[in-house]
C-alpha cells in the first residue's frame, strides 16, 4: 500500500504477527482474544507466537541491522518522516483504536495521539545529531576517535496504558539511530502497542526485518525476549516488580545486555499555602484522573499545607464531581473503563485497605463493569498503602502537611521518583522545593504528567534506569567505541 492510499482503507490483518517483514499467523496453541475494557465486545483473536517465531524475528532483526547501520542519515530520517506523514493521514483510525482498545478517553486519545507525533519527528532529527569526538592523547604521535555506533537489535517490551507513544518512544528512536527492533507488546493492546506500527512502518517503506512484533504469551516468550542473544540493549516499561526481574535476566544470564528501565511511579503532588488554589484543583483533577490514573506519572499522592488543607478539599471535591465518567469515545468523557478486571480487582482492593487503615472515604460512586468512579479519601498518613504504593486507578489521598519542611519530608519518603509537582505564587521558593524533591522530574504549578520529546524522561530510585528522549535517548540506543590511531612508531620499553 502507499503513502497516498492511507485514507481510502483502514488497516486490517491485525490477527497476525510481524516477523521478519512478513505478516504470519502464531504457532503457539494459546489466543491472544482482545477486547474493548468499556463494552467487552471482542476486536481481534490473535494466535499467539512460540518461542521458534521469535527466534525467527531476531535473526530477521540480526540479518537486516547491519545494511540499515550503513544507510545514510538522509535514508533513515526519511523512513521516520514517512511515519510522521502516515499517522497524520491516519489520526482518526489511529485514535478510534486507542480508545476501543486502550480504554482511553478521546481527550486522552489525542493527548497520546500527540506525543506518538512528537516522538517520531524528534527521532527523524537523530540521524544528523549523533555524533563522536576527537581527543587528544597524551602518547606522541598518537589520535584518539570516539565513536557513537548503533547498539545493534533492541528488545522492545512496552506496556498497555500508553501503548502508542510509549512504544513509538523506543521504536523510533533505535531505528533512526541504525538498530533494528524485536518488539512484544502488551497482551491487552497488541494492536495499538505494535500491529498498529508496523503496519505504519511497513507502508513507510522501512526494510524488511528491521521491526519485527512478536504477540506471544509471558509464559512462551517473556524471558525468552530477554535472554536471546541477539539483543544489545532492553527497553522495558511496566512495573518495578517486572523491571527488577527483566534487570535480572539482563545480567544474570549468560549474556549481558544493557537496560532502558522506565518503572513504577508515586507521584508527589505539593500544594503549598500560597497557591492559587483554584487553579491547583483543576490541575490536580486532570493530572490524577487523565485515562482513569492508569499512568506511571499520575498524581498518586495530593500533599497540601495544613493551613489550605480544607479549603482546597472542599473545593476538590465539587470539582471532581463535575466530572463526566463512563463511555471513553463522548467528547466530554473525563474517565473511562479500567483495562481489565485484574485491575479493577486490584482497585476494589485499595479502596477497603483505605478504609481499613482509618482514610475518610469522601467521594465514592458504583463500579460498572470496568468503569470505576473517582474516589477521595481524605485524613490519608504517609504510612498507609494510599501513600506507600502505586494505585494506577481512580483513588486518591490528600495528605495534610504541618508546614513546607514536612510536605517536602512527606513527598520524598517513596521508594519511587518519577515525577513530581509542587505548586506555589513564589517561583523561586517553587524552584527550592523543586530541587529538594528526589525524583527525576519536577514540575511547578503544573501537573505531574508532563512528557516532551526534547526533553530528558526518567526516574530515579525504584523508578528506572536510563532517559528517553532529546539527547538523552541518543546515549541509550548508541554504544560508544574507542579507536586509536597510532600515525608515527611508537617506542616501547620492551
Amino acid at each position: 500500500m502507499s503513502t497516498n492510499d492511507s485514507n481510502n482503507s483502514a488497516y486490517n490483518d491485525f490477527h497476525l504477527q510481524f516477523i521478519a517483514g512478513e505478516w504470519q499467523k502464531g504457532k503457539d496453541d494459546s489466543t491472544n482474544t482482545n477486547t474493548n475494557p468499556y463494552n467487552g465486545d471482542t476486536l481481534v483473536e490473535i494466535q499467539q507466537a512460540t518461542k521458534d517465531q521469535l527466534n525467527e524475528a531476531y535473526d530477521a532483526a540480526t540479518q537486516a541491522q547491519e545494511a540499515w547501520a550503513k544507510q545514510t542519515p538522509a535514508t533513515r530520517a526519511a523512513v521516520l518522516y514517512k511515519v510522521v506523514n502516515i499517522l497524520d493521514q491516519r489520526q482518526e483510525e489511529i485514535v478510534d483504536w486507542l480508545i476501543k482498545e486502550s480504554g482511553s478517553t478521546r481527550i486522552k486519545a489525542m493527548v497520546e495521539f500527540g506525543a506518538t507525533r512528537a516522538i517520531t519527528l524528534e527521532a527523524a532529527t537523530f540521524p544528523n545529531r549523533v555524533h563522536g569526538e576527537i581527543r587528544p592523547s597524551n602518547t606522541p604521535g598518537k589520535e584518539n576517535f570516539i565513536y557513537r555506533e548503533p547498539i545493534g537489535v533492541v528488545a522492545v517490551i512496552s506496556p498497555w496504558n500508553f501503548p502508542l507513544h510509549l512504544t513509538q518512544r523506543s521504536i523510533a528512536p533505535a531505528l533512526a539511530l541504525g538498530n533494528a527492533v524485536v518488539l512484544k507488546p502488551a497482551s491487552d493492546t497488541p494492536v495499538t502497542g505494535g500491529l498498529l506500527l508496523a503496519k505504519v512502518f511497513e507502508e513507510a517503506g522501512l526494510p524488511k526485518g528491521l521491526l519485527n512484533v512478536v504477540v506471544g504469551s509471558g509464559s512462551e516468550i517473556g524471558d525468552a525476549i530477554v535472554e536471546h542473544k541477539a539483543p544489545s540493549l532492553v527497553s522495558f516499561t511496566g512495573s518495578t516488580s517486572v523491571g527488577k526481574h527483566i534487570g535480572e535476566l539482563a545480567n544474570g544470564g549468560e549474556y549481558i545486555k544493557q537496560v532502558a528501565l522506565e518503572l513504577g511511579g508515586n507521584s508527589p503532588f505539593v500544594v503549598l499555602k500560597d497557591a492559587d488554589i483554584e487553579q491547583a484543583v483543576k490541575a490536580a483533577a486532570f493530572g490524577k484522573f487523565l485515562h482513569q490514573g492508569q499512568i506511571c506519572i499520575a498524581i498518586n499522592r495530593v500533599i497540601v499545607e495544613d493551613e489550605i488543607y480544607d479549603d482546597f478539599v472542599e473545593r476538590f471535591l465539587a470539582h471532581v464531581k463535575t466530572l463526566n465518567v463512563g463511555d471513553p469515545n463522548k467528547q466530554d468523557t473525563a474517565v473511562g473503563p479500567i483495562i481489565n478486571e485484574k485491575q479493577v480487582k486490584s482497585l476494589k482492593e485499595k479502596i477497603a485497605k483505605a478504609q481499613e487503615e482509618g482514610a475518610k472515604m469522601i467521594l465514592s460512586g458504583e463500579i460498572e463493569g470496568q468503569v470505576v468512579p473517582p474516589h477521595i479519601f481524605t485524613e490519608v498518613t504517609r504510612e498507609m498503602d494510599l501513600s506507600r504504593n502505586e494505585v494506577f486507578g481512580p483513588l486518591v489521598g490528600i495528605i495534610r502537611a504541618k508546614d513546607e519542611d514536612d510536605a517536602l519530608s512527606i513527598a520524598n519518603d517513596s521508594m519511587y521518583g518519577l515525577s513530581s509537582a509542587v505548586f506555589t505564587a513564589d517561583m523561586q521558593k517553587g524552584l527550592r522545593f523543586a530541587r529538594g524533591i528526589r525524583a527525576g522530574m519536577t514540575h511547578i504549578n503544573d501537573i505531574s504528567v508532563n512528557d516532551e520529546s526534547n526533553t530528558p524522561f526518567g526516574g530515579e530510585k525504584n523508578s528506572g534506569i536510563g532517559r528517553f528522549n532529546g539527547e538523552w535517548v541518543l546515549e541509550e540506543f548508541t554504544r560508544t567505541h574507542w579507536i586509536s590511531m597510532q600515525n608515527e612508531p611508537r617506542e616501547y620499553p620492551f
